[in-house]
């Protein structure tokens, strides 16, 4: 197997808008991440994916982007971009961007000439039909299709209608995307995480969907287009083959099958691969809201099958939230009893699986979901989609309130808690989306005090993954496929094997696993004295020898 350093690294996403607020205007900015460097130097992590910067109206949060080479005026200015990539890299830390070239802002001065005509040189940047072509739907709800006054026609758009898709079939919007891909490398960016790049794309026919489950309208629809190996490979030759960077595709629609087509090393096209199976789990009936309990007989078996599809010339990023998801410790562990165990319980396997691991910010002092009071307090477009629509269905508020506590994609989106103060410490004004109460209890102040917070446990854990390269590139194997609530694996090359086992219930239980004298116990999420056959509630071990 390769050995790069990508491989062996640790990411931290940013979400920008939450992160830190220096000008207390209530958003966070970029000298907000500047003074918080130290912080995540200290922390341990390696690379910083920092969610859109650029120039955008923020119909999505930036995901609209009406700048790709301009800086948002909420997060400050290039000079400072400039000085925080500087001291980024004086303290050892990676600065990779969210790269959105699907679609871009229906502000950006490309589609502003599109629609102006049929005749000019940008006019055939994006999607345009005369007629609508097929019953296509938005992933936020709603037609794909809207229709243009100005141009007197139809344009796509698979996310926000302020949100048009570019048309990569035409070779200037390709050109122009790989020069701005240019400018921030030559600028000394270490990479990119690629939004929904497997969607760029499209089928040239734009068939009718016969699906219902939207994960088989994307994989057979909407991503895994003809020409996009294509793309991707020209992308790699036109841009990062020249940089000593990282490239993180999310692929969405990308499943075991397919997924080498992305990550091979021998292709030249993408470093590694962001896969959501496992974030659907407890989805019911594909919905994002609606939710049911998760089978972690399911979640090994996901795991077991990506290993085995990717090999060892495949590489993809373990996660387990993001600003798309809830918080990690309210959906796969228990926030409530819990909550310091199970965040804990939840580093561990993040950190000794294979593949390059992702922290959301506030994961690691165990950030928990939002229970706002009212609808009205969720700010996510996808959100206030679901709820109007539901609504004009009549699901009752109280239902959409629950739905919303468990599934919005608010609840990893509220500020950073660094203290008790008003607000977390995020800011002294009232910030874009209201802070979590908790953070009287959870917050960064506290856990750096505490030698047994869940911060602590994530610095050592992070020391102790850079030490034992084995957790990165050692071959995995499941002990206990069928168990309902243990899940205990082995990481083992010629030189070394661990031992993790993981407890993810709310109760004691025996180790079904002989451990004799030959291990070594590395390290545990309970201080209290170890039973060799008996696991605490939501307790993780890391043995070796």
């Amino acid at each position: 197997m390769k050995k790069i350093w990508w491989k062996e690294a640790v990411i931290y996403q940013i979400y920008p808008r939450s992160f830190k607020d220096t000008n207390n205007d209530g958003i966070g900015d970029l000298n907000g991440i500047t003074e918080k460097l130290p912080y995540l130097a200290d922390l341990g992590v390696d690379v910083l994916w920092l969610s859109p910067i650029f120039k955008s109206p923020n119909d999505d949060n930036g995901y609209d982007i009406s700048g790709y080479c301009e800086i948002m005026d909420e997060f400050g200015n290039m000079e400072d971009f400039d000085r925080m990539l500087e001291r980024a890299h004086n303290l050892g830390l990676k600065i990779i961007l969210d790269l959105v070239v699907n679609h871009s802002s229906d502000e950006h001065p490309w589609f502003q000439a599109s629609r102006k005509s049929e005749n000019n040189p940008y006019s055939d940047y994006y999607i345009w039909k005369k007629e609508k072509p097929n019953n296509w739907q938005s992933f936020f709800g709603g037609d794909a299709w809207t229709y243009d006054e100005e141009r007197q026609a139809y344009y796509l758009h698979l996310f926000t209608k302020k949100q048009p898709d570019l048309n990569w079939e035409n070779p200037k919007v390709r050109d122009d995307v790989f020069k701005l891909m240019n400018f921030w490398y030559d600028k000394g960016i270490d990479g990119f995480r690629m939004d929904v790049i497997p969607l760029i794309s499209k089928r040239q026919d734009f068939p009718a969907n016969p699906y219902h489950n939207f994960d088989d309208t994307i994989y057979h629809i909407y991503a895994n287009g003809p020409k996009l190996h294509d793309y991707l490979h020209e992308m790699y030759k036109e841009t990062s083959s020249n940089y000593d960077v990282m490239t993180v595709g999310e692929c969405i629609g990308v499943n075991e099958k397919n997924c080498m087509l992305y990550v091979n090393e021998d292709r030249e096209e993408l470093n590694m691969l962001y896969h959501f199976e496992h974030m659907s789990l407890d989805s019911k009936d594909g919905s994002k809201y609606e939710k049911k309990p998760w089978s972690l007989i399911q979640f090994k078996e996901i795991i077991t099958k990506w290993y085995h599809a990717l090999g060892d010339k495949g590489w993809y990023n373990v996660f387990l939230d993001n600003h798309d998801f809830p918080r990690m410790v309210s959906r796969f562990g228990n926030d409530k009893e819990h909550r310091i165990a199970s965040a804990k319980l939840l580093a561990t396997m993040l950190l000794t699986l294979r593949g390059t691991p992702c922290l959301y910010q506030g994961s690691e002092i165990g950030m928990t979901n939002v229970a706002y009071s009212k609808l009205e307090d969720y700010d996510d477009i996808w959100a206030r989609n679901y709820i109007q629509e539901e609504r004009a269905k009549g699901k009752d508020d109280a239902t959409l309130l629950s739905e919303m506590r468990t599934g919005s994609r608010d609840n990893a989106r509220t500020p950073i808690q660094w203290s008790n103060d008003k607000y977390g410490g995020f800011s002294e004004a009232t910030p874009w989306i209201d802070s979590n109460p908790n953070h009287q209890s959870i917050n960064v102040k506290q856990c750096l005090e505490d030698p047994n917070s869940i911060l602590q446990f994530y610095k050592n854990l992070l020391r102790y993954r850079k030490q034992n390269k084995t957790l990165v590139y050692g071959a995995y194997e499941d002990l206990a496929a069928e168990h309902l609530e243990l899940f205990a694996y082995k990481r083992k090359d010629p030189e070394y094997t661990y031992l993790i086992i993981l407890n993810f219930s709310n109760n004691e239980l025996v180790i079904p696993i002989e451990i004799n004298n030959e291990w070594s116990l590395e390290i545990k999420n309970y201080n209290t004295e170890e039973s060799s056959k008996l696991l605490q509630a939501w307790e993780a071990r890391i043995y070796k020898k």
